[in-house]
C-alpha cells in the first residue's frame, strides 16, 4: 500500500516506505501511558521533527492520562489504535454524532511518519464511521492556521467550510496557547465518495 505523509521539508513526490503491517483495535486502559506519550510527540515536538507539530502555536501537554481514561470510557465514541510490531504508532478519536462522524485526537509517532500510516488511520477511521454508524459525512476542526495540514485533508477529499470556531482558551488539557488569534475552521468529507480515493491521491 502506497502513499505518504507530508513532513515538513518534504514533497508528496518522494513517499517513504511503508515497512509494517498495521493493526487496528480500539484503545484499552492499558495503552493509555504509551498513547499518551504518541500524541504529545505528535503535536509538541518541534516541526523540524514532526510536521504534525503544534508547537509553534501552543506549549504543555496535549492531553493527560486521565483526558485519556475519560475519552475511552465516554459513550457513543472510540478512541482507534494504530499498532505496528504490538506497539502504538498512532491513533484517533472518533465520535458518532447521528449521520455524521467527529474525527480528532490524531497524531502519528514522528518515527512513523512520512510512510503512509496517518493515511491509513484516516481511510479505517472512515471504514468504521461508515460501516459500524453509517455515517454520511466525516467532521473535523483544525486549528487554521495550519495551512500544511489543511492542504493534505483536502488532498484526502476534505472540504474546507469558512465555518470557524472560537480556540478553548483557558482550557489546560489543549495546553498554553502562545498566540492569541487561533480558531478552527470545520472541514466535512462526504464518506459516500470512493474510500479507495484518498489512498491514490497525491
Amino acid at each position: 500500500m502506497k502513499g505518504s505523509d507530508p513532513p515538513m521539508n518534504r514533497t508528496d513526490t518522494a513517499p517513504a516506505p511503508d515497512t509494517g503491517a498495521l493493526v487496528f483495535r480500539d484503545a484499552q486502559g492499558e495503552d493509555v501511558p504509551a498513547l499518551a506519550e504518541v500524541i504529545h510527540r505528535a503535536y509538541r515536538v518541534g516541526a523540524d521533527r514532526s510536521w504534525t507539530s503544534e508547537s509553534e502555536l501552543i506549549k504543555g501537554p496535549r492531553t493527560t492520562v486521565p483526558a485519556l481514561r475519560e475519552l475511552i470510557a465516554a459513550p457513543g465514541g472510540r478512541l482507534l489504535v494504530a499498532e505496528r510490531d504490538g506497539a502504538p504508532v498512532g491513533c484517533c478519536r472518533l465520535e458518532d454524532r447521528g449521520g455524521s462522524a467527529h474525527f480528532g485526537m490524531f497524531a502519528v509517532d514522528p518515527s512513523a511518519q512520512a510512510t503512509g500510516v496517518g493515511r491509513r488511520i484516516l481511510a479505517e477511521a472512515e471504514r468504521v464511521a461508515r460501516d459500524h454508524w453509517s455515517a454520511r459525512e466525516m467532521r473535523m476542526t483544525v486549528i487554521s492556521l495550519r495551512a500544511e495540514l489543511i492542504a493534505w485533508y483536502v488532498r484526502r477529499g476534505y472540504r474546507r467550510t469558512g465555518e470557524l470556531s472560537p480556540f478553548p482558551y483557558g482550557e489546560l488539557a489543549v495546553g498554553t496557547p502562545v498566540r492569541a488569534d487561533l480558531v478552527f475552521e470545520l472541514l466535512v468529507k462526504d464518506l459516500a465518495a470512493n474510500p479507495a480515493e484518498q489512498l491514490s491521491a497525491g
